[in-house]
């Protein structure tokens, strides 16, 4: 079995079955490397440009570990030292990478539809890294990847996401990964965070946080992100702490096996208290660690094994 695109661009235009391919590859490339073998280099030869026009740590970073783990040439685009600040436009930027031959573009962008833009204009393979607030599905599948490591399934779990929705590219990826797994998704935050007509997703909209998580067996916090608001929408990062914040009061109205995601960065003290990020419960460390399995396995069936059938 393969990817029926040659691009990954959301969670959205891809089947169940397509989804549960990529996780299983990223389990096998976990198993490899935690036993500290070597990862056979699939990608040899290969050349993977990071092209980010927004700031990144996590994400940039384990896409490059991924790629070099597999033996691939990886180019990360400083936009700062770029024509585009010459006035080149977005197009013959991407036009003039793609004459040196990538084999794998990974773009992350500020404005939604980039990556889909870019790889209508280009053979090589792209993978969105993120676009705007559209979809950010790299991440919604290393999340996935660890919801099924610790509770052995995805089907039939509850699971709340709480938080700037309207503003989250993470959110509408899970919701797209999350249902099409069969889990049922809840999602809570302030009114003005919750965008129109959200339900046709196929989640349950609260406004009440405690009702929300009630008996959810995970919950995914969100940051606010004030740099993609174009107004105030929350009076304080206080109150929205102190009426949405997850502490561990508001944790113990899970179910007790409960455990909490963040993508990261975390704003502690805002969307989710110390104690939580840092306790027991918290599979945040494990989602970055299985960020580098997924963007592995995403990186193997697009340019080592794409066109060849792949055993599962």
């Amino acid at each position: 079995m393969k990817l029926k695109s040659k691009d990954l661009l959301g969670l959205e235009e891809l089947t169940s079955e397509e989804i549960s391919l990529i996780l299983a590859i990223a389990q096998s490339m976990k198993e490899i490397f935690s036993k500290k073998k070597q990862v056979p280099p699939s990608l040899k030869g290969k050349l993977i440009i990071n092209l980010f026009y927004e700031p990144s740590t996590r994400t940039r970073t384990s896409f490059e570990i991924a790629g070099k783990r597999l033996g691939a040439d990886i180019i990360n685009f400083d936009f700062s030292a770029s024509s585009m600040s010459k006035g080149e436009t977005f197009k013959d930027t991407v036009l003039n990478l793609h004459a040196m031959k990538p084999d794998i573009i990974v773009i992350r962008h500020s404005v939604s539809g980039a990556p889909q833009f870019v790889a209508n204009n280009i053979s090589a393979s792209v993978i969105n890294a993120g676009d705007g607030a559209h979809e950010h599905p790299t991440q919604a599948l290393l999340d996935l990847f660890t919801i099924k490591e610790t509770f052995g399934r995805i089907e039939r779990l509850r699971v709340a996401i709480i938080g700037d929705i309207s503003h989250s590219r993470v959110a509408r990826s899970n919701i797209w990964g999350l249902t099409k797994l069969g889990a049922l998704v809840k999602i809570a935050g302030p009114p003005t965070l919750i965008p129109a007509q959200i339900e046709k997703m196929g989640v349950e909209v609260f406004y009440d946080v405690d009702a929300a998580i009630k008996d959810v067996d995970v919950i995914i916090c969100l940051r606010i992100q004030t740099e993609r608001q174009n107004q105030n929408l929350l009076p304080s990062l206080k109150e929205y702490s102190r009426f949405f914040g997850i502490n561990q009061e508001r944790l113990g109205k899970a179910k007790p096996r409960a455990m909490v995601m963040h993508p990261g960065p975390i704003n502690r003290g805002v969307e989710i208290t110390s104690d939580v990020a840092d306790g027991k419960k918290s599979l945040t460390l494990k989602q970055v660690a299985n960020g580098l399995a997924v963007r592995m396995a995403l990186f193997y069936l697009l340019a080592g094994e794409n066109q060849k059938n792949v055993a599962y």
